[in-house]
């Protein structure tokens, strides 16, 4: 009875394996929806802003203006829960002051500094989204294709002026070797995934907690 019950106590031996790719997969979304979500937030800030700024001297850039930073603080927000789901660790606290209707509510809304640096985010951050998601879906597609690529580089033309990587590089016409290395590149994109990917998500979560926590609070 003795051994039965301690056989029965002895935990499961536990894996990293499932963490990693949770984590992995987390990341990946977050960076792969980024974009969408940049081109839609980076055209309200840019398009709000400028016909807002167009518009103040006949007093209706104002409310434009005013309604391009409440926007930015929507999507500000949104990015912030981002941030909190892929790192699981929220962003501090926000304190914005209520900007309520009106005239009133219209110049609380420009006053408002964390609103501008929301709304200076959605700007800044549209370059590096898209950098980090073709770096991201390029390094894991290109890294599969590269694996396999025995098996679909006959596709590939063979003419005289056509030259592989391995040629170009090495001055090495080989089949042989032009397989090899690409696998092997495959192999090196593969095994570098995560640490390529958590980095890149490093990089776009570092931008937000920069710009997106109030200072003011």
């Amino acid at each position: 009875m003795t051994e039965t019950a301690s056989l029965r106590t002895v935990p499961p031996a536990s894996t990293e394996t499932g963490p990693v790719a949770h984590r992995f997969r987390r990341e990946m979304g977050y960076l792969l929806s980024g974009l969408p979500l940049g081109v839609a937030a980076f055209a309200v800030a840019v398009t709000g802003f400028a016909l807002g700024v167009s518009t103040l001297v006949v007093w209706i850039g104002l409310p434009i203006l005013a309604g391009t930073l409440r926007a930015a603080r929507a999507l500000a927000d949104m990015e912030r829960r981002r941030v909190t789901a892929v790192t699981g660790s929220p962003l501090p606290s926000q304190h914005l002051r209520p900007v309520g209707t009106g005239w009133d509510g219209a110049l609380r809304a420009v006053r408002e500094p964390q609103s501008w640096r929301d709304l200076v985010h959605l700007v800044v951050a549209f370059p590096l989204q898209i950098t980090t998601f073709s770096v991201a879906l390029t390094w894991t597609l290109g890294g599969v294709g590269e694996l396999f690529y025995g098996t679909w580089s006959w596709s590939l033309p063979q003419g005289p002026d056509d030259q592989g990587l391995v040629e170009l590089i090495f001055d090495n016409s080989s089949r042989a070797a032009d397989i090899g290395f690409n696998t092997a590149m495959g192999v090196f994109m593969l095994a570098t995934a995560v640490p390529v990917v958590r980095g890149l998500a490093a990089l776009q979560t570092g931008l937000a907690r920069a710009l997106l926590t109030d200072r003011a609070a």
